[in-house]
């Protein structure tokens, strides 16, 4: 018997149902049954498997550095004599060739700084130290000159001159070796502005002293007071400044080469290891190419150990017996200088200007700064003394002679001013043909000996100073020819342990 459709089955015909074309985008109805999908059939009476999955993709090798593989590969390398051999090879190539290349870097800088000391650092410091003594003494004979009266000596008005065009040259020297914007470049710039002013002030001077007015004493004293409280106090800035210099390039000049000389310690023992392991293992007492590259080494060890022994014992000759004495007589001839002019400004100044030297005393102004200078020179003439050797000790001894000689002469002169007689106070100052004992003789007594001591340490100085670079000479060149020669002679003796492997 038949029966009745059910009301959840489909109609053939009906829509989704079988035989229907499917429409697109079309989803299913309520209570519609969808076909299953096809898929794995599983056995008859098993379940059905889960569908299989894809295997995870295997972990991604991290990159290895190019360091990572060098050290692996001197590792592998390493564990046989062959390549133990070629890695002992290249260490004592590098070893070397550092030493050499050390030597040459630090040999070269202290040959330059020695280079420096002997052809621009100290020179400079000579022109800055004549800069000074050349306005030092232009002042001093502008006062001179005035003193003469109306017609000055033609002695005095050359020396001036004289000082005046050495300060000039100085300056333009100095100013050709100094950075732009430094503060010697800036010292040079302000004693360049100021030296054309202080000319025209003693020109003024001159001009109203021929014609016998006052005022010739005042634009005097201006002068003066310009060249001391500017002028010199600036040139000494420039010598100092260029002292300075000159310590620094021999502190560059003189330390020993540390580093080069550990590298050379080290060459030699790794060379000397070498050899021995090759003994060792051979029973060969030398191999000629790694005693090659143990002569050349030591050839540079010692030659710079010698070479800047020698070098350094020189130049510090030249700084303790040539430097040291320059500055001292320098200072020395600058104290002189500063004490003739005021001397010459105490009979120019005739008490117009005066300082309390005590409670309530009061003393000429420049003739207070005339004993204050005397006791510089006095100071700086013991300093010389103690320094001075050789021929250097007779020109010393003679300025400290015509000094106290000065100082005598000095006090006559004012005890016969003080006393009110001015023109003998006047003639024992700047010498007559009747007065013999004037103080100018003893003062270019002690200029003259102190100029003559200054050429003799000035040629200490270039001699020790001279031989001190002379024994760097060749150093930098022949240490890297050495060590390049001594590299290639530490690689052919390891090839020849190398070739026997063959």
């Amino acid at each position: 018997m038949t029966q009745p459709p059910s009301s959840s089955t489909v109609p053939p015909g009906a829509a989704g149902g079988p035989g229907t074309p499917a429409v697109p985008g079309a989803g299913p109805r309520t209570g519609q049954v969808l076909p299953s999908q096809p898929g794995p059939v599983a056995p008859s009476g098993a379940p059905a498997a889960a569908p299989a999955q894809a295997p995870p993709p295997p972990p991604a090798v991290p990159r290895r550095t190019a360091f990572a593989e060098g050290v692996d590969r001197v590792r592998a390398a390493a564990t046989t004599e062959p390549g133990r051999l070629r890695l002992i090879g290249a260490m004592l190539a590098l070893v070397v060739i550092a030493f050499g290349g050390v030597t040459a870097w630090q040999t070269d800088g202290r040959a330059t700084a020695a280079d420096d000391v002997l052809h621009t650092s100290q020179p400079l410091s000579s022109a800055a130290a004549d800069v000074y003594r050349s306005l030092a003494d232009a002042n001093t004979a502008a006062s001179s000159g005035f003193l003469a009266g109306g017609q000055e000596t033609k002695e005095s008005r050359e020396r001036y001159e004289q000082g005046i065009r050495k300060a000039a040259e100085g300056l333009v020297r100095a100013a050709n070796s100094s950075e732009a914007g430094s503060d010697s470049a800036k010292t040079i710039a302000e004693l360049s502005r100021l030296l054309p002013e202080y000319k025209g002030l003693i020109e003024r001077a001159r001009a109203n002293n021929r014609q016998g007015y006052p005022l010739g004493g005042a634009y005097l004293r201006y002068a003066n007071d310009t060249m001391q409280t500017e002028m010199l106090p600036a040139a000494e800035a420039l010598y100092s400044t260029e002292n300075r210099r000159l310590a620094a390039d021999y502190d560059d000049a003189t330390p020993y080469p540390w580093a080069a000389i550990a590298l050379g310690v080290l060459a030699l023992g790794a060379l000397g290891w070498a050899q021995h392991r090759t003994y060792r293992r051979t029973n060969r007492v030398l191999n000629h190419g790694m005693v090659a590259a143990s002569a050349a080494t030591a050839v540079v060890l010692l030659w710079l150990l010698a070479g800047h022994s020698v070098a350094r014992a020189n130049l510090d000759e030249s700084y303790e017996d040539g430097v040291r004495s320059l500055n001292v007589l320098t200072d020395a001839r600058i104290a002189s200088l500063k004490a003739r002019g005021d001397e010459n400004l105490t009979l120019v100044n005739r008490g117009a200007e005066t300082v309390e030297v005590r409670p309530g005393e009061f003393e000429d102004k420049f003739d207070v700064a005339f004993k204050e200078s005397m006791r510089d020179l006095a100071t700086a003439l013991e300093a010389a003394g103690r320094l001075a050797d050789g021929q250097g000790e007779v020109p010393v001894a003679d300025a400290a002679s015509n000094m106290k000689e000065w100082r005598d002469r000095h006090g006559e002169a004012r005890a016969a001013d003080e006393a009110g007689d001015y023109q003998t106070a006047l003639d024992r100052t700047i010498g007559t043909d009747k007065d013999d004992r004037a103080t100018g003789e003893c003062f270019d007594a002690v200029d003259s000996s102190l100029e003559t001591a200054l050429k003799h340490e000035q040629e200490e100085f270039k001699q020790a100073a001279e031989a001190g670079l002379g024994a760097m000479t060749g150093l930098t060149a022949g240490a890297a020819v050495l060590a390049v020669l001594g590299a290639a002679g530490a690689v052919v003796g390891i090839g020849r342990r190398l070739s026997e492997y063959r």
